[in-house]
């Protein structure tokens, strides 16, 4: 009895640490990464990913094609909700951040997959992040663009969609996954079809315990040989962060557990 008293102790002192951790996660907001000079951050040639809050945010850019390129994740502050087209590519559509004014942009383009890679392990329960749409997404598929249809169709009863989906990481390997519609047209009643246009609460609760977020996009929308014609971009911003190191009271019960491991030996 006194061994197993010993060892649901030191469980629990161990567990609560954790909790009590993780329930200290930082919010990354991405405030303060812009001067007040600055719009905007896509990558520069020399500095190609960028940290906050314990997290490094994947990001490839080059000059390779005659202009400045980029896939994975920028961050901004722009605001432009009426320009179409690829050279918007960095507003939400919201015209703001999820609470303040900067916020992370991501491009699913074709060699860099939009990547959060953790300091440390996180505890996903409770966790979440506020998603929407570019202005570049969002004006194509309500107006139509190029190649890239308007959604619904002339008729408006085409049952188009556009997903974002996030796996969970943990050690290199492949965890659970969540989905959502960052617009869907599969309604019988047309008058429930929607294009996310405001910041929307995305639950990660089932992605568990992680150390990495990966990022796809995919749509109804898409060319037979050159894969998504519908603008593989959305925003995001209030991402829970990295947990900090375990605070003094967490570490008093992990202590606790420590103390009735070597009571137990003894």
């Amino acid at each position: 009895m006194k061994r197993k008293a010993s060892w649901v102790l030191a469980t629990a002192g161990a567990m609560a640490a954790l909790c009590l951790a993780n329930a200290g996660a930082a919010i990354i907001t991405f405030e303060g990464l812009l001067s007040e000079s600055e719009t905007a951050w896509k990558g520069t040639l020399d500095h190609q990913v960028f940290q906050s809050g314990g997290a490094t945010f994947s990001n490839l850019y080059n000059e390779d094609f005659g202009a400045p390129y980029w896939e994975g994740f920028a961050y901004s502050n722009k605001t432009d909700t009426t320009t179409a087209g690829y050279t918007n590519d960095l507003s939400a559509y919201t015209a703001s951040g999820g609470g303040g004014n900067t916020y992370a942009v991501a491009y699913v383009g074709y060699s860099t997959v939009p990547t959060i890679t953790y300091d440390g392990m996180v505890d996903m329960a409770g966790q979440g992040a506020s998603i929407t749409n570019t202005t570049y997404g969002y004006l194509s598929m309500v107006d139509g663009y190029l190649s890239a249809k308007q959604f619904g169709g002339e008729t408006g009863n085409d049952a188009d969609w556009f997903k974002l989906t996030i796996t969970g990481y943990l050690d290199g390997n492949a965890g659970a996954a969540i989905d959502f519609y960052l617009a869907d047209f599969r309604f019988a009643d047309n008058g429930q079809d929607y294009v996310i246009n405001d910041w929307t609460y995305v639950d990660f609760s089932g992605l568990g315990l992680v150390d990495e977020l990966r990022f796809k996009l995919s749509s109804s929308d898409n060319h037979p040989t050159y894969g998504m014609n519908t603008p593989a971009y959305f925003a995001i911003d209030n991402l829970v962060g990295a947990v900090p190191e375990p605070s003094s009271l967490a570490l008093a019960f992990a202590s606790l557990g420590l103390l009735a491991r070597r009571k137990r030996r003894a």
